[in-house]
């Protein structure tokens, strides 16, 4: 198992190119499943989510080469239709291939899914959509066994919450449904949007991209002819390296960024008070006479996002004066809290809400577990800042969703290497 070794105080300077979006990669990954043509898929992030779904996805039958960031993928030879647990049990976006199975097949069977232990994030909203769609479901033995008689068919579908992943597979499954699926309370990320802007141009009609209710004409089982693409830049990963910028109080460019993604992101910042410029498709982090404190509440897009809460929490540390946080989406995402005081953060938790008093230039090396993705990067972040040496240890969290992140940030002056644990 591999650990991270980072220096800390280290002034960071210069550009990254931030890669393709990993929760964007993951749906359109799945959604090859829809299509009867080979595709080329550009600007593919090579992080563990994006192998294990390939890994999936050539274990149901598709083939697909791999060059760099360039990936064409065949999935008309896809045969098999069931989801095995030693493969979903690592990444809970497997789930997205239970909606286009469905829809091609007419039966699959998907294991429950695992990932990030950051809170409950149950699948029955995606499993009463497709009931509603027509489709039969049974949990047994740990799988959802999913069956129907003939298409599925379109239906109105009312989410109680908003759920990107559970939209993303209703979308996928009411492509190949037979008449029209209405989703309301749909997720408007910008994931979700690119899913259907790529469905929509392989031919399916598809209105309210990017609004909360979304209508698809299904194709009745009728495959896609999918056009290639290219994913959209990663805004989480942006938006890390933008704080690496703030923590440090360094001047970052940010190349292949897309800021109208990053609104509240940038908004944060600014009120943290960093200057943002913002250049086609770069973003440049100018430092703060003073660091701020700063009141955020995380929400649905196109509110703060719950991936950069861990992150911001971390700068935090170093502003001066009080800040809050209400994490209102997942109730077990402040797991890096104990992490960060063991590096002499000064958190107190109530319920959702953590206060972060700051402690400028007042952390200190540590050893410290990363428990899910997002914690893993506020570690990292923290890191940069501390005194002496960081120790980060399980960052199989941190390769799930950042790709190549200690070779970036080495190139911008940071201490970064990465180590073999002893056993």
């Amino acid at each position: 198992m591999d650990y991270l070794k980072v220096i800390g105080q280290k002034k960071l300077q210069g550009s990254v190119t931030i890669s393709g979006a990993k929760n964007a990669a993951l749906p359109l990954l799945a959604a090859t499943i829809l299509s009867k043509n080979k595709i080329t898929i550009d600007n593919l992030p090579i992080v563990a989510d994006i192998k294990t779904l390939l890994k999936l996805l050539e274990m149901l039958g598709s083939s697909y080469s791999l060059d760099k960031s360039m990936l064409q993928i065949d999935s008309t030879s896809i045969s098999k239709t069931k989801a095995t647990y030693d493969i979903v049990k690592t990444m809970r976006a497997s789930i997205l291939v239970l909606g286009p199975l469905l829809a091609r097949f007419g039966h699959c069977e998907v294991s429950l899914p695992g990932g990030c232990a950051i809170g409950q994030r149950p699948v029955d909203l995606h499993l009463k959509a497709l009931e509603q769609m027509g489709a039969k479901i049974e949990i047994k033995n740990g799988y959802i066994q999913a069956t129907t008689d003939g298409p599925l068919q379109g239906a109105k579908i009312i989410f109680d919450k908003i759920t990107v992943t559970g939209t993303e597979n209703i979308v996928m499954a009411a492509a190949l449904a037979k008449g029209t699926t209405t989703i309301i309370n749909a997720a408007k990320e910008p994931e979700v949007v690119q899913l259907c802007e790529v469905l929509k141009d392989a031919g399916v009609d598809i209105q309210g991209i990017g609004t909360n209710e979304i209508t698809i004409q299904g194709k009745n089982q009728e495959l896609l002819n999918m056009k290639d693409f290219t994913i959209i830049p990663d805004r989480i990963e942006a938006g890390t390296y933008l704080c690496a910028g703030a923590i440090t109080n360094s001047i970052l460019t940010i190349q292949n960024a897309r800021a109208d993604h990053l609104d509240a992101v940038l908004s944060k910042l600014e009120q943290m008070g960093f200057m943002i410029i913002k250049e086609n498709s770069s973003i440049t982090i100018l430092p703060a006479n003073r660091i701020k404190p700063v009141n955020i509440t995380t929400t649905e897009y196109p509110g703060f996002p719950t991936d950069m809460q861990a992150q911001f929490m971390a700068l935090a540390t170093m502003a001066d004066g009080v800040s809050i946080i209400d994490e209102t989406l997942f109730e077990n995402r402040f797991m890096h809290v104990g992490e960060l005081v063991r590096m002499g953060a000064d958190i107190t938790l109530n319920g959702t809400v953590a206060t972060i008093k700051g402690t400028p230039r007042m952390l200190y090396g540590a050893d410290v577990m990363a428990t899910d993705l997002r914690a893993s990067s506020a570690l990292v972040l923290a890191a940069l800042v501390a005194k002496g040496e960081t120790n980060i240890h399980r960052i199989y969290h941190l390769d799930r969703g950042y790709n190549k992140l200690e070779e970036k940030l080495t190139n911008l002056g940071a201490s970064i290497l990465r180590g073999k644990e002893k056993l």
